[in-house]
């Protein structure tokens, strides 16, 4: 997959840094800039966004934390987290750009962020997200506007970069990003989730085994589509095999409807 093009062709690579990798400082038009260190709330989060993006990341796409990114002759940039091609760049050699931003910020910063996103932006990252942790609430940069858009937090971000879609909610709160990851790794077909389901059916467990798959599955739709998961959708469940909640399970994201998601 090709990186973002530019139409500025007489920009460094993404990867030639202007300070040196760890230096602790950003460059932003010329200015020397400290970067320090993460304080809890913010360092937090953005250990549970890497883990988020690990888990949801492409398989031909990377993830990284705090990457420097060359925006412009005379500056640099590091995202907290971005999603970027594996393969290098068939031109310079070095690595693509990142087609994925995301920004942890406070209600006080999201102006400065503005800032970051317009010259990532601006260099063809295609999307940059920013989470604002203490108001709970997720943007996105749009380049119509030039200005942040407020995600709706039952929303999911769906991009050719993520190999399943990532919910929004799952960004904000802890427990959501713990269901989100499991919903992911059953969506992907995770060897060792699906090793572990056989061997609990050749134990002769596999009615308990289908009991929690259907318990989890049944917390899933409550919390994707609440009060039109009725009796009869829980005895479906209840009633499902294996097998079946599986692939209910890979739509659990992707649906629009619950009708749409329990086809057989």
């Amino acid at each position: 997959m090709s990186s973002p093009s530019n139409a500025d062709t007489e920009l460094p690579a993404v990867d030639e840094h202007i300070v040196v990798p760890d230096a602790g400082y950003e460059i932003d038009d010329g200015k020397i800039i400290l970067v320090p260190p993460a304080e809890e709330p913010h360092a937090n989060r953005n250990s549970k966004l890497a883990a988020l993006l690990e888990i949801h990341a492409a398989d031909d796409f990377d993830v990284a934390v705090d990457m420097l990114t060359r925006i412009s002759a005379n500056t640099d940039r590091a995202p907290d987290a971005s999603v970027y091609p594996i393969a290098r760049d068939p031109r310079t050699g070095g690595r693509q750009l990142e087609h994925l931003a995301f920004e942890i910020v406070s209600t006080e910063s999201l102006d400065h962020a503005a800032g970051k996103a317009r010259g990532l932006a601006g260099r063809g990252v295609r999307r940059v997200f920013a989470i604002d942790v203490e108001s709970a609430r997720v943007f996105e940069w749009s380049r119509e506007l030039d200005s942040w858009s407020i995600l709706d937090v039952n929303a999911a971000i769906t991009d050719p970069a993520l190999a399943v879609p990532l919910p929004v909610g799952a960004l904000l709160c802890t427990d959501k990003a713990d269901d989100a990851v499991a919903a992911a790794l059953l969506a992907k077909r995770n060897p060792v989730i699906e090793a572990a389901l056989r061997d609990a059916a050749a134990r002769g467990t596999a009615r308990r085994v289908q009991q929690g798959a259907s318990g989890l599955l049944l917390g899933w739709l409550r919390q994707r589509f609440g009060d039109e998961v009725d009796t009869r959708v829980e005895q479906r469940l209840a009633t499902a095999s294996i097998a079946q909640l599986e692939v209910w399970a890979t739509r659990v994201l992707s649906a629009a409807s619950l009708t749409e998601l329990l086809v057989d």
